[in-house]
Formats: structure tokens, C-alpha cells, sequence
């Protein structure tokens, strides 16, 4: 019964879903740190962080109606974030693939024992060949 149990803590898929986790919440943390800077630098641009958060519609005389700031500010924060993963992430990500992509148009060296096979086989057939 242990067993099982180490063998399935020990799956592969299983420690790399962990370790992937892991770094997700950490680089989420990054993110959010610099998501945090760029709404700095826009604050002082403008004069004030991007909050649509009082902006109501179809308010009534108490002020009541509704709530599309809260909406807004949840895009343009999402935008934002979505516009720092694509460019600091994704896009040298892509450029890094193409350039390993370039680099592998050589064919790979067969493995060892794929060339051990190989040269037994044109052995044989030189022998084959001499009698």
C-alpha cells in the first residue's frame, strides 16, 4: 500500500505539475511587482492611478446604479498584466524557439547503440559480400 502511495508521489507528471505550480506563483509574483511599477509610472503621468472604480451608470438620485467602474478597472489592470506576460514573456519566448529551431536543421548523431547496431550490420554485409 506505501508503495503505491511512493510510486504515485513519485510520477513524473506529478513532481512536474508541482515544480510548474511553484514557479507559476512565483513568477505570478514578479508580475504583479511589475504590473505594480507600470501603474506607478502611469499614476504619475496622469496624475493618478487608473481607477474607473466611481463611475456608475444609469445612476439614480441616491447614486445608485450600475457599476461599470469596477468593471473597467478590472480590464485596464487585466490589460496591463496580459501586455507584460506578452511582451516580457511570450514574445522572447518565441524568438528563443525560432533561433533553436534555426539551429537544428543538422540532422542529430544517432544514439550509441543505434551506431553500434549500424556497423554490425555493415560488417556482416562485407562479409557477406567477400565469399
Amino acid at each position: 500500500m506505501l508503495q503505491g502511495f511512493k510510486d504515485f508521489i513519485m510520477r513524473g507528471n506529478l513532481v512536474e505539475l508541482a515544480v510548474a505550480v511553484i514557479i507559476a506563483t512565483s513568477f505570478g509574483a514578479v508580475v504583479t511587482a511589475f504590473t505594480d511599477v507600470l501603474l506607478s509610472l502611469i499614476s504619475k503621468i496622469v496624475g493618478g492611478p487608473p481607477n474607473f472604480d466611481s463611475l456608475v451608470l444609469f445612476a439614480d438620485e441616491n447614486g445608485d446604479g450600475v457599476p461599470l467602474g469596477l468593471f473597467l478597472t478590472a480590464l485596464v489592470t487585466f490589460l496591463i498584466v496580459a501586455a507584460v506576460v506578452y511582451f516580457f514573456v511570450v514574445t522572447p519566448y518565441n524568438h528563443l524557439q525560432e533561433r533553436r529551431a534555426k539551429g537544428e536543421e543538422a540532422p542529430a548523431a544517432p544514439a550509441a547503440d543505434v551506431a553500434l547496431l549500424t556497423e554490425i550490420r555493415d560488417l556482416l554485409a562485407a562479409q557477406h559480400g567477400t565469399k
